[in-house]
């Protein structure tokens, strides 16, 4: 631990650096001129950023000045779920290529202060609770505060002992990113054989519709509304239980419950198929297995029972996960008013259906590739709690790197 006579202040955050929020989106602002691509929650993750996904309003020359990101600068998320709200990734791009929005909080070192330390102070942050502890909670998001955030104290120590932390912590970095990138590469890799696999079952078997490759229609979930989680009641699924790889999020702070009543006509079987039908994810789907626990299904999914005698339900949910299903789900949404599907027109989806044999081995190519990328992700995470040790013992003053006093 940092000791009285160690070379440490504890300076607040907003006199190390300069914390700033971002341009508030406004219907004015979406049409205005100067249009410029700007960052958000959903852009910036747990020391990374991604750039693919972003959206442009106006900004004027001055507020481009103001708003302009530069290399190096930090940017936390302000408004988040409890457990993430403080999340922070360090900008790498080109100046004043992106802008932030209202959503993020950003942090711009001061010349004392490496943006890399100044990171994993806050990653540290992050992690021990400090951010929650000063966030203010209204309904379900969490707000950090850009005023909340400059009084936090900060831990600063001279430049070349911030440099002696930053090595120490990138070296274990270094390997969580490599992994990081194998496993996005690989799942290039399998998306990339799963869709010339689709194509050549639709090619070579044909298609019908949907509906005929299943017991009966579409059909819509419960609308009742939910209850907090409860053990005794089924757990009721939402479009936003269903991450971006089909399975059922874990947060258990997210979970909520359906009470028997309003859950019986809606209660999902093994091998159910749920489809979202409304929304800005439309088309995102979830197979049901029983290992998930007793689960009903809300209004907003549309449910199939595939017929294992004509298709696997693995393969059903594969064949949503393609780029055929996606490029028709695109081309038949419907935007006026809030964007949906239904499940009539869900039923007519022309759907290929090769012999079962040949849909077992692509499910079977599936289950291997998900396994590895299972054991892939675990090695992350034990990286990752790696690093979080390390930076927590370097961080407290708990472990010296060589050279520091």
């Amino acid at each position: 631990m940092w000791a009285d006579g160690d070379d440490i202040r504890w300076v607040p955050v907003g006199d190390v650096g300069e914390v700033r929020m971002g341009k508030q989106l406004s219907p004015a602002s979406r049409a205005a001129a100067g249009q410029m691509p700007y960052l958000r929650v959903a852009n910036v993750h747990d020391g990374y950023i991604t750039y693919r996904d972003v959206k442009a309003m106006g900004f004027t020359s001055a507020e481009r000045e103001i708003y302009g990101l530069i290399p190096g600068d930090i940017l936390l998320n302000e408004g988040q779920s409890l457990e993430l709200v403080g999340r922070s990734a360090i900008y790498t791009r080109g100046v004043g290529e992106f802008c932030f929005q209202n959503t993020l909080v950003r942090f711009r070192s001061g010349p004392g202060v490496l943006p890399q330390y100044a990171q994993a102070v806050f990653r540290r942050w992050l992690a021990t609770g400090v951010f929650a502890s000063i966030a203010k909670k209204t309904t379900s998001i969490a707000h950090l505060g850009g005023d909340r955030f400059a009084r936090l104290l900060f831990p600063l120590l001279s430049l070349e002992q911030q440099r002696r932390i930053v090595e120490a912590i990138d070296a274990v970095t270094e390997r969580v990113e490599v992994e990081r990138e194998t496993l996005a590469k690989e799942m290039l890799l399998w998306e990339g054989l799963l869709n010339h696999e689709l194509f050549s079952h639709v090619q070579e078997y044909g298609t019908e519709p949907l509906r005929d490759v299943c017991l009966s229609g579409g059909a819509y979930g419960s609308n009742a509304a939910a209850v907090p989680s409860d053990l005794t009641m089924p757990r009721y699924v939402r479009i936003t239980d269903i991450d971006d790889h089909g399975c059922l999020a874990t947060d258990a702070t997210s979970t909520v419950s359906i009470p028997w009543e309003s859950a019986r006509p809606h209660l999902l079987a093994d091998g159910d198929l749920l489809i979202a039908r409304t929304g800005f994810t439309t088309g995102k789907s979830y197979l049901y297995r029983s290992s998930d626990g007793i689960c009903a299904y809300a209004g907003y999914l549309v449910r199939f029972q595939v017929n294992p005698e004509r298709m696997l339900p693995e393969y059903a949910f594969l064949w949503t996960r393609g780029n055929g299903f996606l490029s028709w789900v695109s081309q038949n949404v419907r935007e006026v008013g809030q964007r949906n599907i239904s499940a009539r027109e869900y039923n007519e989806h022309e759907i290929a259906v090769p012999p079962l044999e040949q849909q077992r081995k692509l499910v079977n190519a599936w289950h291997a590739a998900r396994e590895s990328h299972s054991l892939r992700q675990l090695g992350v995470e034990r990286l990752r709690t790696l690093r979080q040790a390390v930076s927590d013992d370097l961080l407290s003053g708990k472990v010296r790197v060589q050279g520091m006093a």
